[in-house]
Order: C-alpha cells, then sequence, then structure tokens
C-alpha cells in the first residue's frame, strides 16, 4: 500500500473519530435535564403573583408537571423602599432576580445551553432568543409578530439582574399588584422590539407594563409570563 493511500486511510479515520465526538457531545447536550423555561401560563391575575414565594411556587408546579425534580426559582426582583416615618428614614434594598437562581449551568427543555453561569446569563452570550426561550413543555412562546403577542415578560431588573433603582413602581408593588396604576419591568424573550435601541432587545430589561392587571399587560406585548431557573 502506498505511503499516498495510508495517508489517505489516516485522514479517514481521524474524521470519523472527529465525527464520533462531534455526535457525543450533541447527545449529550440534547440529553441535559431541563433548568429554565418560561412559564407556559402566568397565575391568572396580571402581576399579582402572590409575591416571590407565590411566584416560585408556581415554577416548580409547571416544573413538577412534566416530570421535573429540580427546584425552581422565579426571575424577579422586588423594589427598594423607603419608609420615610422614621427619623431618620429607613432604606430597605430590594432582592435581585440574579441572587436567586442559583449558580448555573441552564438549559432549555431541548437540553440547549442558555448559559453557564450568572455572569454568561447576562453577557452579549446569553442564548435567549424565539428559538430557545421555551415554555416547560418546550414549546415556544409568542414573540413580536404573532397573535396574541406575549413577549413581555415580568422581571422587575436592571439589565444586569439587580432590583431597579428607577423612581415609581417597577414591580408592581413587589408582585401583589393587578391594578391599572401600577408597572413592572419586562424583558423581551424575542429578542425584539420597536427598534434596535440595546433596551428593546434586552431578554430581562426592556420597558415598563403599561398596568399590572390580567386585562392591562397585554398593552405592551405580556400575557403575565415570568422566566424559571432551577437553582439545583
Amino acid at each position: 500500500m502506498s505511503k499516498f493511500t495510508n495517508r489517505k486511510t489516516a485522514h479517514g479515520v481521524v474524521a470519523l473519530v472527529i465525527c464520533c465526538i462531534a455526535a457525543t457531545a450533541h447527545a449529550q447536550s440534547a440529553g441535559e435535564e431541563m433548568s429554565f423555561f418560561i412559564t407556559s401560563v402566568g397565575k391568572g391575575d396580571g402581576a399579582n403573583l402572590g409575591g416571590l414565594e407565590g411566584a416560585d411556587a408556581h415554577c416548580n408546579a409547571l416544573a413538577s408537571a412534566t416530570g421535573s425534580n429540580k427546584t425552581f426559582a422565579a426571575y424577579l426582583s422586588t423594589s427598594m423602599s423607603i419608609d420615610r416615618s422614621t427619623d431618620p428614614m429607613t432604606i430597605t434594598n430590594g432582592v435581585s432576580a440574579r441572587d436567586r437562581i442559583g449558580s448555573g449551568p441552564w438549559y432549555n427543555a431541548n437540553g440547549e445551553l442558555i448559559a453557564n453561569n450568572v455572569e454568561d446569563l447576562h453577557s452579549d452570550g446569553v442564548n435567549i432568543n424565539l428559538q430557545t426561550a421555551l415554555d416547560e413543555n418546550g414549546n415556544p412562546v409568542n414573540g413580536r409578530g404573532s397573535q396574541p403577542n406575549k413577549h413581555d415578560i415580568l422581571t422587575g431588573s436592571d439589565s444586569a439582574g439587580y432590583f431597579s433603582t428607577a423612581g415609581g413602581d417597577t414591580t408592581c408593588s413587589n408582585w401583589t399588584s393587578n391594578s391599572e396604576d401600577g408597572s413592572a419591568i419586562v424583558g423581551h424573550h424575542d429578542r425584539v422590539g420597536l427598534n434596535d435601541a440595546r433596551n428593546m432587545i434586552s431578554w430581562n430589561s426592556s420597558h415598563g407594563s403599561r398596568g399590572c392587571g390580567e386585562e392591562h399587560l397585554p398593552r405592551s406585548g405580556g400575557a403575565g409570563l415570568f422566566y424559571c431557573f432551577a437553582t439545583d
């Protein structure tokens, strides 16, 4: 056998090995257990989720219905509060969504990697978009252009995942309000907005909702949905 033939055979073996490694890696990735999803439905009372406790319970109920044994937490922040009745006034910091969700990595229902860790989740490289931000059943969530549009995902957070220090209501009274005069910060899971401004295509901090009730959230493209992340 010629040296040329030997080289061709060797190259073929190497190519076969590379293909096998790639296939194995893909199979392992596809087999990762779900640790991230968007709720397929809201709580039914707008942004009144029963506080963080009620939101977490909703995440875990939906996950449990799919057979998951993981513990999930809602990606939601609460607002800073100021009590001016004391002297000096008392300021209580809010809770930041990024501090509630564990350390990662997180995978969607199809086994696709969303982010390796908290920093990755809040970087430009995060893998959240219309194709990957699935609900707990592995179904896509309606984005801008679909009817009804459901791309406003409740977060109450800034783009880094911290509680907002902006003025006014940013969490619908810490997820206990369904009133028309409240508001909550939302993100766009489909990464699409009115324009290409950074906030408009942010998955976690795009704009405020137009009210907090079940009938108010759809005004800007919402349905009371939120992100859930496994903490274990």
